[in-house]
């Protein structure tokens, strides 16, 4: 303790305000405990004010804006070609943002949850300093939850000057569209930005060291994505590696290796999307023991407990897929175990969202990992070109697949591409976490006409009755 230190006594430190701290705090306090929830920036954090939120606003435009060069087939006569203005768009952006933001500060508020502004560093195991914008504050705390998210990873083959070469956060600040721009990475973020961006008139080129787009995802999932792409003018390079990058008269000159062959090529914009890493460097965890392993990922139980008892970790810091919506429920869990009640992460079924053209969503295991668990898979496919509300809507392409075991049926795992997959994903997720089996969702009636007749069809499929396939 420092000689004369003023202390602020709380029950809980939460520190990071993004969807799982914000969610902790907000649980912490209907619990009835004193908490303190400290964020550098705004709370939402990058996912809220910098990520997930902004980045499906400028998804949402894109898509619209593209859809109207397809309404003369629908009998909508334009009388002028439109054009996209990224300025106007981010005034809409920040209104999202701030409505967004402004809500959660309100919830924090009724439920007793101090925010507090500013950098945090453990002093001690039970003791956390905060630089404020003019101060420097000392939190004593009982219990800590950690949730600090991630970061873009560092790049090592160029400067991001947030100008001519951006990540994934300076992206989406663009306010003007680039006549060409160069991806670097077909992950999930690299195509989505890249595809809505090429839908408002970018010619893009995306370039990925993996053999395919989309690498983390099963194959045949993503192929309608490629087609999309193509249609879109899209170039995408794989198997193709980044030597080099610099600006140079205004524009990104970027060295290209694919296997013995290098190419220059030159874009007015670049965006690097290779990653993030998590963001517990400069927290003081070291020096109060926290285990972590070598890449900076915090190890924790299924109570999201550390290896020190009554400090937690969430989000994006733990190991797993780098999801939202895992943050809140750990930051739920970890709220509800401080407060005595017994919770814990106990469901594997982590559904996935990807908003690409088209989405791709999915929960549970792959064919793959069925068989590699030791099961006896069936598999089924409903074509959304069956579907009479995909075609009056535009949205034919894609798929509904549910893969069960063979003998009793079980739902192991569903998987949709195709428009909206991200809002129909979550009846597959209810029925993994229920345990039924196909003959429980075939029998469910569907209203019509609506994607979610699909869930219909391909369960039918499995039992070998389904109406608008063959069986």
């Amino acid at each position: 303790m420092v000689v004369g230190e003023v202390r602020t006594e709380v029950d809980v430190a939460v520190i990071g305000g993004g969807p799982g701290g914000y969610a902790a705090a907000i649980r912490l306090g209907q619990l009835g405990k004193s908490v303190v929830l400290i964020e550098k920036e705004n709370v939402g954090g990058v996912c809220l004010n910098k990520g997930c939120i902004p980045s499906k606003a400028l998804i949402h435009t894109a898509s619209k804006f593209e859809e109207l060069s397809r309404v003369e087939d629908m009998g909508i006569q334009l009388q002028e070609k439109a054009t996209m203005d990224l300025g106007k768009w981010q005034e809409r952006k920040k209104r999202i943002i701030s409505q967004l933001t402004s809500g959660i500060q309100h919830l924090c508020n009724k439920n007793g949850v101090t925010i507090v502004e500013g950098k945090a560093y453990f002093l001690s195991d039970d003791r956390i300093g905060v630089e404020t914008s003019g101060d420097f504050e000392v939190y004593q705390f009982e219990n800590a939850i950690i949730a600090t998210g991630s970061e873009p990873a560092p790049v090592p083959f160029a400067t991001i000057d947030h100008e001519y070469i951006l990540n994934s956060t300076s992206a989406l600040e663009l306010t003007e569209v680039p006549d060409s721009l160069l991806i670097v990475g077909g992950g999930y973020i690299g195509m989505e930005l890249g595809m809505a961006l090429a839908k408002l008139g970018s010619d893009v080129t995306v370039v990925e060291v993996a053999e395919r787009i989309l690498p983390a995802t099963s194959k045949h999932l993503t192929k309608e994505v490629v087609k999309k792409a193509k249609r879109l003018g899209m170039t995408i390079q794989t198997s193709t590696y980044v030597d080099s990058m610099e600006v140079e008269n205004e524009q990104v000159v970027v060295t290209l290796r694919e296997g013995d062959t290098t190419k220059k090529q030159t874009f007015a914009k670049a965006i690097v999307t290779i990653g993030r890493t998590p963001r517990t460097k400069e927290l003081g965890l070291e020096q109060i023991g926290v285990t972590m392993d070598e890449r900076g990922f915090i190890p924790i139980d299924e109570t999201c407990r550390t290896n020190i008892p009554h400090l937690f970790a969430i989000g994006d810091i733990t190991a797993g897929p780098a999801l939202a919506h895992k943050a809140t429920k750990q930051g739920i869990v970890a709220a509800e175990v401080i407060g005595g009640l017994p919770s814990a992460v106990d469901s594997p079924f982590i559904p996935y969202a990807i908003f690409t053209d088209p989405e791709i969503a999915g929960v549970g295991m792959t064919v793959e990992e069925a068989k590699e668990e030791g099961y006896e898979v069936k598999t089924a496919h409903f074509p959304f070109q069956a579907n009479g509300m995909a075609l009056a809507t535009d949205a034919q392409d894609g798929f509904v697949e549910v893969i069960v075991d063979k003998e009793t049926h079980l739902l192991l795992g569903c998987h949709i591409v195709g428009k909206n997959a991200s809002q129909l994903i979550g009846e597959g997720v209810l029925g993994l976490e229920l345990g039924v089996r196909a003959e429980d969702i075939a029998l469910t009636v569907h209203p019509h006409p609506t994607l979610t007749e699909g869930w219909t069809e391909v369960t039918q499929a499995i039992l070998g009755k389904a109406i608008h396939i063959l069986n």
